[in-house]
């Protein structure tokens, strides 16, 4: 079976369950934890600088100079804060000196108080030295004490120099400014005398306006009086305002609290009795509305009713009336006497014959025929009986007709008050529905009642507080008047010796000009650009030209050609712990020692391309790695892959075991002697002489080349090594597999298994 065959068996027994899968997928992304992850955690530490606490004291407590205030310290800070070289944090001494040691801060930087003391001291008679003082703690981090040393080193040297160039630009300006201000004083002792005159001209003015002015300050006393006197009326006054708002406080938050527990726990109740009204309120619009709309029809149509049965009951009964009447008093009297009913209006019912026939009956058969006059008539005399029937009912229409006019007229006459009514009722049920609504928040806004009430209160005590302070502001003003007015007196008096004293000035201002117009000749005068030149050469006699040649744009691409070869050497020793370094098939088979070696190197070399691209990938991508030769790059790396492979396959396939252990020896022995952190030549003779000999120390070299730039040499000169270490460790895989095909009690029973 050909070699390709045996690998791809090997590579298909991982596809036989979802472990399997798994740990082949992490076996090809094992190298980003070492080679992305890592350079990932440091790839611009110096970048972030920024975010490491420091803490900053300034006890610098500055110095005066030639009359001009130095403040060297506060410079400095200010420097350093704007820079953002650190994360600054500004703590007094004991503070600095606390977080230094329990790890708060990783250093301290301290300006002594006699900073700016030392550096002013340069251009005195003692010139002394001025010292930052910084406090590191190895114990928290050893790196960072290195980094701020040359920090810090960089931050004294320039303080050194703009010390020296502040010291030195005050020589060169002394001599100019000496040099000007003496002919400036010259010129000014010229103008002085020249100006002794106005001085006197105006000495005088200055005594006029004094007294003047003491005239104003006694006006002023005087206003400032009556200010006092109305500021005590405002404090009266707004202590009483405030005296009453404190008592409605009380009042209120006395009866708020006493209503607010039954407000809130019966706003449910409230609510249900105001929508109550409010219904209530509406339903009494209603009637309103109707009886204004039915009064004038239902008086109409009662009067129409009571005039029908008037009409009918004159009819009916008055016409018998008016017969009866003619047939004599004494049956009429006899007739209302036997009903027990008289008086005009009453109808008579005659009560029935006690001597008539049992069964006899005053009123006629219905079935009987109508007789003229008689009950059943339409148009005759009705029967007593239902003329009194109809007499009441008359009466009654009567009363109904009156009762719906009086309604009407009522209505007619008062529409106005209605219509108030209607109004007032429709403003009840507006209110009773808005209480409804707040019931459920009337405990709250009580609540905010009481607050704005209390808010008051304050304001008001606030205000009479107010009051009483410009009532005594104003009576100090007042006593300040009347010194006033004491002080322009005294001012008045000055003014007059002035007067007298400018005479002695003018003699010694003539003196003073003839010796400052001698002196001029006699100073050097630097321009400013002489002077500016001057001083930067003697500030800073040397300076430090440096060029970097293909720099590194940040610490992890400086140390990207170190974790690299790193993550691929151990993605390569993992691979072959799941993966057999020697088809046992293959070796049972009796195949040729050379496929058996290849089978076995070929899918772990094809496991290496995947993680060095994937490497590659996540590097370039996702961190921001750049490649001065992508390409080369890229090429390269898979020659290292297929190199580490061969080398780690020999081991594992040689010593079985033991050889993880070797590879785990093999790794480490290439870390410490490849360069790949410090320069070789800075390690024990030991590394330095084993670094020409290990592969890793040949990829480090030629990866900073591909990754930066620079010449291809070292480049080709690894391809060259790695050429030679991969056939043959091959060669050696392949012998070993040849041993191996020759069983022996070593094999069958191992001293050391993994």
């Amino acid at each position: 079976m050909r070699s390709p065959k045996l690998a791809a068996l090997e590579l298909k027994r991982f596809g036989r369950g979802r472990l399997p899968r798994a740990a082949l997928v992490a076996v090809t992304l094992l190298p980003l934890l070492y080679g992305a992850l890592y350079l990932w955690s440091f790839w611009d530490p110096y970048g972030r600088l920024d975010r490491i606490p420091v803490a900053l004291v300034n006890d610098d407590e500055g110095a005066t100079a030639d009359g001009r205030k130095i403040a060297a310290g506060d410079e400095i800070t200010r420097g350093l804060l704007d820079s953002k070289v650190f994360a600054w944090h500004e703590v007094d001494a004991a503070e600095a000196r606390r977080g230094v040691e329990d790890g708060s801060y990783y250093l301290s930087l301290t300006m002594p108080a006699d900073l700016s003391r030392r550096i002013a001291s340069s251009s005195g008679d003692a010139p002394g030295t001025g010292a930052l003082q910084v406090r590191t703690n190895d114990a928290n981090n050893y790196i960072v004490g290195q980094i701020s040393r040359t920090v810090f080193a960089e931050v004294r040297t320039a303080a050194s120099t703009d010390a020296s160039r502040s010291f030195l630009d005050r020589i060169f300006i002394s001599f100019s400014d000496i040099h000007d201000a003496t002919e400036r004083a010259a010129k000014g002792a010229d103008r002085l005398e020249r100006g002794i005159g106005e001085a006197k001209k105006g000495s005088k003015d200055l005594t006029a306006g004094l007294r003047t002015a003491k005239d104003g300050s006694g006006d002023l006393a005087d206003g400032l009086t009556r200010l006092d006197e109305g500021a005590a009326g405002l404090r009266t006054g707004s202590r009483q305002v405030a005296d009453g708002t404190q008592e409605l406080a009380d009042k209120v938050g006395a009866v708020a609290g006493g209503i607010r527990p039954y407000l809130k726990d019966n706003g449910k109740a409230v609510g249900d009795s105001a929508r109550f009204v409010a219904d209530s309120a509406q339903a009494v619009r209603d009637d309103l509305d109707r009886l204004v709309t039915s009064a004038p029809t239902v008086a109409a149509e009662a009067r129409r009713a009571s005039d029908d049965v008037n009409s009918v009951y004159e009819t009916r009964c008055e016409a018998r009336t008016g017969e009866t009447e003619t047939s004599g008093t004494a049956d009429a009297t006899a007739g209302a006497s036997a009903s027990g009913t008289s008086g005009p209006g009453t109808a008579t019912v005659p009560e029935p014959d006690p001597d008539s026939a049992p069964g006899a009956s005053a009123a006629p058969s219905p079935d009987a025929p109508a007789t003229p006059g008689g009950p059943t008539d339409p148009t005759g005399p009705a029967a007593p009986t239902v003329c009194a029937s109809l007499e009441r009912a008359r009466n009654a229409a009567a009363s109904v007709a009156d009762v719906a006019g009086d309604i009407n007229s009522l209505v007619q006459d008062n529409s106005g008050d209605l219509g108030k009514l209607d109004g007032r009722l429709a403003t009840l049920k507006r209110q009773a529905t808005a209480l409804a609504e707040r019931a459920p928040h009337l405990d709250e806004d009580l609540e905010t009642a009481v607050t704005k009430i209390n808010t008051l209160n304050a304001g008001a005590h606030r205000v009479a507080e107010g009051a009483e302070r410009v009532h005594t502001g104003l009576s100090d003003a007042r006593k300040g008047s009347a010194s006033l007015d004491t002080g322009i007196g005294d001012l008045s008096s000055g003014a007059i010796s002035l007067d007298g004293g400018l005479f002695k000035l003018a003699d010694g201002s003539t003196e003073l000009a003839g010796g400052l117009n001698d002196g001029v000749d006699k100073i050097p005068d630097y321009d400013r650009r002489e002077r500016d030149r001057r001083t930067d050469v003697m500030a800073d006699p040397v300076r430090l030209a440096s060029r970097s040649l293909h720099a590194a744009p940040n610490y992890g691409t400086g140390f990207a050609p170190y974790f690299i070869p790193l993550s691929l050497w151990v993605g390569a020793m993992v691979a072959y712990m799941l993966i057999q370094p020697l088809n046992r098939r293959a070796l049972a088979a009796g195949a040729a020692a050379w496929r058996i070696a290849l089978a076995g190197w070929l899918p772990v070399a094809a496991i290496g391309l995947l993680q060095a691209g994937a490497l590659l990938s996540v590097l370039h991508w996702a961190i921001g790695l750049e490649f001065a030769r992508a390409a080369g790059t890229v090429g390269f790396l898979a020659l290292v892959t297929c190199c580490f492979t061969a080398i780690v396959q020999w081991l594992n396939a040689r010593f079985g075991p033991a050889g993880r252990i070797l590879v785990l020896a093999l790794l480490m022995l290439q870390l410490t002697s490849a360069g790949g952190t410090y320069p070789v030549q800075t390690s024990p003779g030991f590394f330095a002489a084993v670094h020409p000999f290990l592969p890793m120390s040949h990829v480090v070299e030629a990866l900073r080349r591909l990754i930066t730039g620079g010449g291809t040499g070292p480049v080709w000169q690894a391809c060259a090594v790695l050429a030679a270490f991969t056939p043959g460790a091959l060669a050696l895989t392949a012998l070993s597999a040849r041993r191996k095909q020759v069983w022996t009690v070593d094999r069958l029973h191992p001293e050391l298994s993994l």
